[in-house]
């Protein structure tokens, strides 16, 4: 029987194609891990069944595998895969050589997973007494195979498989896990995947949406404390805090979301959707993210704001899990997210906040809210599915009548509100030497909503309006425009 130590020679490339293409399939074939999924998908249905999970888990990781795999109904076709190796081990099988897969993943999964890839003949995996992984793997291969196979892996775990196999097959991302492969056994291809850089977690964390977060300085600005250091100080601190926050929720949002974001026409393309990065490292980055936020709001905004952080953390996970189903109730708490922002500013600079100004955020937001879902039903319904509830929300495309309608409205009800407190609070307020300067802003922020929904009904609206405006030029020098009337009207004798 063959045993697991290093080769003396190293097979030639004819004899390396005619041994059995074995694939792992986590990290490998696929560009995600099952056990992964599956358990997101359980903790996304029950949030206390995490205690079930260490319940398992005290009996072992196969067991944990087995009753995972038990409750889970994970899409297998949108799983994201190593398309490079997919070509390659279908050509393998198409030129007559075995491929199977061998993979630590409880049967259930995998089984289901290979009857996505027809070239896969056979399949080895976990049970609910045994985790085929690593040395054990290595053992149940060279037992099936005494005359030698391939491996196709990407983890350390799959070295000790590696140094049993004739040739080995890289999938994974680190290169010294490849330099250990090479120094045992003949690399036959290298399918490496690249690490998440930079430009990939600042897309994960949607740093660009930091943009909205400049809402936290409009109270400050408004209430004519331009030149507070402190209360400056206090805002950049909760500016920081909310990003860090905002960003960490976004991460919450993509593990929750993987299903829908996956038959989505954009948000497939988002890093932990794609695969690009792995779900514990999403998870250990969410939870950085957030523990800074909270410690710098804490430490530099004070404890109201970081109050405010927790109830937006609070909000925003009840959307995740739930609310964003609900049709109209979850545009209604996506304008209170954005409305929260400001009383957050507030609460950082310590000054009043006019309450036109929260019902007017409200409006607006609103409106923009229900341009995106207006948007997203358009492209479904043009692709022939408008029937169907949109993925992860509950809307139909019959319903893209009455979104149209209520965000039509609500634009009007916010340009109706901000001249209300043009009228009521801002030429009465002393900061503003000039306020007859301020009509601008409703002129200006009325063709900016209205040129959202022109392109709305279009279909030439982005999903997300918001980086719309910060990418859209004629948005940039509207904005421009009304907050030029703001210091304009404050400076001007």
């Amino acid at each position: 029987m063959k045993t697991a130590l290093a080769h003396t020679a190293a097979p030639d490339a004819d004899a390396i194609k005619s041994y059995p293409l074995v694939l792992d399939l986590d990290g490998t074939l696929l560009r995600t891990d099952l056990l992964y999924e599956a358990t997101l998908q359980f903790l996304k249905r029950r949030p206390f069944g995490i205690f079930l999970l260490a319940w398992w888990l005290c009996r072992g990781v196969a067991y944990l595998k087995h009753q995972v795999a038990m409750r889970s109904d994970l899409a297998i076709q949108l799983l994201p895969v190593n398309e490079a190796l997919v070509g390659y081990a279908r050509g393998a099988a198409e030129g007559g050589r075995t491929v199977i897969a061998a993979t630590a993943a409880n049967h259930e999964l995998a089984a289901k997973v290979c009857t996505r890839f027809p070239f896969i003949s056979e399949v080895l995996s976990s049970c609910e007494r045994q985790n085929l992984k690593g040395t054990r793997k290595a053992q149940v291969l060279t037992q099936r195979f005494p005359e030698g196979f391939a491996y196709a892996g990407d983890s350390a775990a799959d070295v000790q498989v590696w140094r049993a196999a004739q040739s080995g097959v890289f999938a994974g991302r680190d290169p010294h896990i490849l330099a250990e492969l090479s120094k045992n056994t003949a690399l036959e291809a290298d399918f490496s995947k690249p690490k998440p850089n930079v430009s990939t977690w600042l897309r994960a964390t949607r740093v660009h949406q930091w943009a909205k977060n400049g809402l936290l300085f409009l109270p400050l600005l408004l209430a004519g404390q331009f030149l507070d250091l402190d209360r400056w100080s206090a805002c950049i601190a909760a500016f920081v805090a909310m990003g860090l926050t905002a960003s960490a929720t976004y991460i919450i949002n993509d593990l929750l979301d993987l299903e829908a974001d996956r038959q989505h026409w954009s948000k497939r393309s988002r890093p932990i959707a794609a695969g690009e990065i792995g779900i514990p490292q999403a998870v250990i980055a969410s939870i950085v993210l957030l523990s800074a936020g909270l410690l710098l709001a804490i430490g530099g905004a004070g404890l109201p704001a970081a109050g405010l952080l927790v109830v937006y953390c609070a909000v925003t996970l009840g959307y995740s899990l739930n609310l964003k189903r609900v049709p109209v109730l979850d545009v209604t708490v996506l304008a209170s997210l954005f409305t929260l922002r400001l009383v957050l500013g507030a609460a950082a600079a310590q000054v009043r906040i006019s309450a036109w100004l929260l019902v007017f955020s409200m409006f607006l937001f609103l409106s923009l809210a229900l341009a995106k879902r207006s948007t997203e039903m358009g492209r479904k319904s043009a692709s022939g599915h408008g029937e169907a509830p949109s993925h992860g929300r509950g809307y139909v495309a019959a319903d893209v009548p009455l979104i149209a309608g209520f965000g039509l409205s609500s634009a009007i009800a916010a340009i109706h509100v901000l001249v209300l407190y043009l009228i009521n609070d801002a030429f009465s307020d002393s900061l503003y030497r000039f306020p007859q300067l301020l009509w601008v802003a409703p002129v200006l922020i009325g063709l900016w909503l209205g040129r959202v929904w022109l392109l709305c009904g279009r279909g030439l609206l982005h999903d997300d309006p918001i980086q719309f405006a910060v990418c859209d030029k004629v948005s940039i020098l509207l904005g421009a425009g009304v907050v030029a009337s703001f210091a304009g009207a404050a400076l001007i004798p």
